[in-house]
């Protein structure tokens, strides 16, 4: 293996035209190459997507309400129906895989015009009534004070949290919002607290920046909603899915309300898990995907470095036999070849996988933080043991390359070998 007159034949060999070896090389370092963009593209993508959901509860679903589309127990078509307070509780005690569950009411959408004013400043924002654990669903970053709590909902306290785009527009820069009150709807409340949505791929009602949540059980006093619930958001517990909470929670809900169990219409709902994970799966697709145009494309090498090497041994055959002659084995005959031909390979390979490695860091120095704007390309890169698997396979398609062409070298008889001319 480490003989050195066997390393100087092999570099003898290669060296003996240039050119032809470059760009036999060049294919094997061309599929590498692009296999190493494709994956870490590919990486930088799902990395885009993954961190536009932030920190967002994957296993939860989120139900409303919708016309009736068949009559039933004597109610007709087209009714029009809304959850109720009631029905939070009914959830709980009856769901036993229920994890979470934040109802939401919308106060007057940004869609009616400039609602919310503070000193001369007036502005139109989309307002939420919330329960604390909508942030545990849909997370959010508190730049400044807190997000609503349960004495909030106890009290129906007017108070408000805010978007951060709320804050630039209706306040001075470098002002604390803090305690100041902000009108909305013609009803006062206090701001106490400052947020940034931790996500962006995934809005409920407009962008997330440029809402006001308010304690659920206020904004149902303020705005006479009475005991309506707009809509829910349900979470499962553990690793089960969150389908098991969805059908149980509609099924109760129709009986509650008297729908057709038959109407698919009537209550509308989201799965954000269910969407997750068809994601997960449209990723791993690509991921297939891109091994196997790599691999073709480093196999279009492969065999590209067989051929030559067929060539390099129908040029050498009388050296060959000259070797058999004075008793080379068929063995070493064939250690030669296959270890002219990895040598090639991995070293073309090798030279692939650093340029692709360097070039999709280099794309990564150069993208803009994920933090500063929201991004569907975020932190592409190879991982060590892509790098590792790269590298086994340019081994072994070396060795792979290099086999016809040995089989071919003794399978020529010695006294025919020496005879070639």
């Amino acid at each position: 293996m480490f003989d050195r007159d066997r390393w100087q034949e092999i570099w003898s060999s290669l060296a003996k035209n240039k050119v032809r070896t470059l760009l036999t090389a060049f294919g094997v370092f061309w599929g590498i190459f692009m296999l190493m963009i494709m994956l870490g593209s590919g990486i930088g993508l799902q990395n885009g997507v993954t961190n536009g959901m932030g920190d967002m509860a994957t296993n939860s679903v989120f139900m409303w309400t919708r016309p009736t589309t068949e009559p039933y127990k004597g109610l007709p078509r087209n009714r029009r129906f809304y959850f109720r307070n009631e029905d939070i509780k009914a959830l709980i005690d009856n769901i036993e895989e229920l994890d979470i569950i934040s109802p939401r009411l919308e106060g007057g959408g940004r869609r009616s015009g400039d609602n919310v004013v503070y000193k001369k400043n007036t502005a139109a924002f989309s307002i939420f009534g919330d329960y604390p654990e909508w942030n545990l669903i849909d997370p959010a970053n508190i730049i400044k004070g807190r997000f609503i709590n349960d004495i909030d909902i106890a009290e129906a306290r007017k108070v408000a949290v805010i978007g951060q785009r709320v804050y630039e527009v209706l306040f001075e820069k470098d002002e604390d919002p803090l305690g100041k009150y902000i009108r909305i709807n013609g009803v006062y409340f206090q701001v106490v607290g400052v947020f940034k949505p931790k996500n962006s791929n995934i809005n409920f009602g407009g962008d997330k920046e440029q809402s006001i949540h308010l304690p659920f059980t206020t904004l149902q006093q303020a705005y006479n909603y009475g005991n309506i619930v707009g809509w829910f958001a349900l979470t499962s517990k553990g690793d089960l899915p969150v389908s098991i909470v969805q059908d149980k929670a509609i099924k109760l809900l129709k009986e509650r309300h008297k729908v057709s169990p038959d109407d698919a219409r009537a209550i509308g709902s989201f799965n954000l898990d269910k969407e997750f994970r068809q994601m997960t799966g449209l990723f791993t697709g690509i991921k297939a995907l891109i091994w196997i145009v790599g691999i073709g494309t480093l196999l279009a090498g492969v065999i590209g470095i067989s051929n030559i090497m067929l060539v390099i041994v129908k040029e050498r055959t009388n050296e060959i036999g000259i070797m058999r002659a004075l008793g080379a084995s068929p063995a070493k005959v064939i250690s030669q070849i296959v270890s002219e031909s990895v040598v090639l390979t991995t070293i073309a390979g090798y030279a692939g996988l650093v340029a692709g490695v360097f070039l999709i860091e280099l794309i990564n120095k150069n993208l803009p933080d994920a933090a500063s704007q929201d991004t569907m390309f975020l932190n592409p890169h190879i991982d060590f043991q892509v790098a590792l698997t790269a590298l086994l396979i340019i081994v072994v398609s070396g060795v792979l390359a290099g086999l016809v062409p040995a089989k071919r070298a003794v399978s020529i008889r010695p006294i025919d070998a020496l005879r070639y001319e």
